[in-house]
């Protein structure tokens, strides 16, 4: 346009003999429509230029437009956001501590982190319209010199943990129910769903009658067990480490620590929950133990750095639409005096030298859990409260059911809405009849079937196993559901694939097994009942078992869900294992011996039992 303009000015009009005048009041109209002209062009240029300039910073996040469900920093059980409220998903709120909540900052920003598995499949239901919230800014995380004095080298410290990946790493010393805070990004989004069968976290999952949860155990993750991860306890026989209490012990204060941080950051990662997800499971139920809250004077278990794990977990289960169980699987003073309660031997919980005081501990363990997750941050994906994971069968069953009471008000008054779990102690579905009552669906009953620890039962035939389960089993457990015959609201939290009790460490270290008969010098229980009886094809490989030990592991695998789906659900033992491929879901998928999705099966007890062709009985 301005050149167009410079033309007109050099031409030199015609002559007309016009006055001098005329010729320039033509020539000051020409030049102010010139004026004119560039103005208009300069204001247009700008509002280009601007436009350009906002279309860049929001696509930057710099400006922001619409609503956001992002929440700040983590909430306490009676301090709701109204952005929590108005989207379901985010909470906000502060901690009872003396120093700030974690602000909006992760070192590794694992929303945006990527895995080998599969993310949970998404659907365009309109329960999926939920915003996802603000990303997190990125942040430079404190150095040594920024972590105060007394707090350094303590789990508040986050230059001393041994990774990053997944938490927050904004130095805090926060706490809900006197539980730390730390590692916990200050947004969450509850919108995920593990599979189209199921809702996302925002939604209630409505009956658990109709819709039986399908979940696993992350079993041998926070509370050790020797046959799970048997490289933690390699050790000669002579230095009598049977337990994680032996292991910390031997290892001491230091090493302990350094050990048992290094298998809970590499045994499970993130990448676990995405693959449990795309299996078509949908609770996954963590065991962890006392000491996770709390230890005691001579206790030489590594203390709460476990704690942050479970957390980080829970957040993990949050991305891929998984719900949790929580397990209280170690009390103190050990409730069964097993290796997987922390300390093998002597139970010293409820009964015992320092029994009383030990359920008094216990006590106050679940009540400090309890006021942390009681926080809006976990009302959606914590769907079950467990009080104690197997009690032994020694236990008075008056003094359990009045310490379990007692327990259950603590959680309840803290402000858990999740219905809680208590164990049938090993005594049978059947035991719990007209015990307990009252509670509705607030409490649920747990068993863990398995064929295995039982001579009568390891010695049936293959066919005759899952024949039990689809009959034996369904019958207990709609006994048992029934509050006429039964406690009511009933659900297996433990089962496995294994049809034998050969794994290494199994009933302990080097106690050998039942089914050849080296357990503490038995008698054969396989079922020819002789020496003819083998480990050698139930701790194969699955690549190396045969096509009909195969067929008889996933039918084996698919009646027990089949029979277990008769409650309110299962979850399986384990998810993963170093060396123990009957015991481990994960492998099990890897080596075809059980459905690719775990709502989508081949088999169930409606139908003919197969036909395993020639798979010996003793093998």
């Amino acid at each position: 346009m301005a050149s167009a303009d410079i033309r007109m000015e050099t031409l030199t009009p015609p002559s007309t003999g016009t006055p001098d005048k005329l010729v320039a009041h033509q020539t000051a109209a020409k030049k102010s429509r010139r004026n004119i002209w560039i103005a208009i062009t300069t204001l247009i240029s700008i509002a280009a230029i601007v436009g350009i300039v906002i279309a860049v910073l929001i696509s930057q996040k710099v400006i922001r437009v619409g609503s956001s469900s992002s929440s700040s920093a983590v909430s306490g059980p009676a301090a709701t956001s109204q952005a929590a409220e108005a989207t379901g998903g985010s909470g906000s709120g502060s901690g009872d501590g003396s120093s700030p909540a974690p602000s909006k900052t992760d070192s590794s920003n694992p929303a945006s982190n990527t895995s080998s598995g599969s993310k949970p499949t998404k659907s365009s239901s309109p329960d999926d319209e939920e915003e996802e919230p603000e990303e997190e800014p990125e942040v430079v995380c404190p150095s040594p010199s920024d972590i105060p004095k007394a707090s350094k080298g303590t789990i508040y410290d986050p230059t001393s943990w041994y990774t990053l990946e997944g938490f927050n790493c904004t130095f805090t010393t926060s706490t809900i129910g006197s539980l730390p805070l730390i590692g916990l990004n200050s947004s969450y989004s509850n919108t995920a769903r593990a599979n189209p069968n199921v809702p996302p976290l925002t939604k209630p999952w409505g009956s658990y009658v109709t819709r039986p949860a399908r979940g696993v155990n992350l079993g041998g993750w926070l509370s050790l067990e020797p046959f799970i991860t048997p490289s933690l306890f390699d050790y000669p026989k002579s230095a009598s480490i049977y337990d994680e209490y032996g292991l910390t012990l031997h290892l001491g204060p230091e090493k302990a620590a350094k050990v048992l941080e290094e298998h809970y950051a590499t045994f499970v990662t993130e990448s676990d929950f995405a693959q449990i997800a795309a299996a078509g499971l949908d609770h996954i139920r963590i065991p962890f133990s006392y000491w996770a809250v709390e230890t005691y004077p001579d206790d030489p278990y590594v203390p709460q750095i476990s704690w942050r794990y479970l957390l980080r977990g829970i957040e993990w289960a949050r991305k891929y639409g998984l719900r949790i169980k929580l397990d209280l699987h170690g009390l103190p003073g050990s409730q069964n005096s097993w290796n997987h309660s922390g300390r093998q031997g002597k139970v010293n919980w409820l009964t015992g030298p320092d029994g009383a005081v030990n359920a008094e501990r216990s006590l106050k363990i679940h009540d400090k859990l309890s006021k942390f997750f009681a926080q809006d941050r976990y009302k959606n994906i914590i769907a079950f409260y467990g009080l104690a994971n197997e009690p032994g069968r020694d236990h008075d069953i008056n003094a359990l059911i009045q310490w379990t009471q007692s327990a259950y008000k603590i959680v309840k008054d803290n402000g858990i809405d999740a219905s809680q779990v208590m164990s049938d102690a090993l005594r049978g579905l059947g035991e719990w009849h007209g015990r307990m009552t009252g509670l509705g669906d607030s409490m649920v009953l747990d068993g863990h079937e398995y064929v295995i620890f039982d001579n009568a039962l390891l010695s049936k035939t293959h066919s005759e196993k899952i024949d039990f389960a689809c009959k034996v089993w369904v019958e207990q457990i709609t006994g048992s559901m029934n509050t006429a015959t039964g406690f009511g609201p009933t659900m297996v939290g433990e089962w496995s694939q294994a049809d034998t009790d050969c794994t290494l460490h199994l009933n302990g270290i080097s106690n050998g097994a039942r089914w050849t008969g080296t357990f503490f010098n038995g008698s054969p229980a396989c079922p020819t009942g002789d020496k003819q009886c083998s480990c050698e094809l139930a701790n194969a490989d699955p690549k190396d078992m045969s096509p009909e030990y195969k067929l008889f592991l996933k039918t084996w695998a698919e009646a027990q869900m089949d029979a277990f789906e008769k409650s309110w659900g299962w979850f399986y033992w384990t998810w993963k294992t170093e060396s123990a491929p009957l015991w481990s879901y994960k492998a099990g998928l890897e080596g075809g011996i059980m459905p690719k999705i775990a709502y989508e099966r081949d088999w169930h007890c409606d139908k003919p039992i197969p036909s395993f062709g020639k798979l010996s009985e003793i093998l």
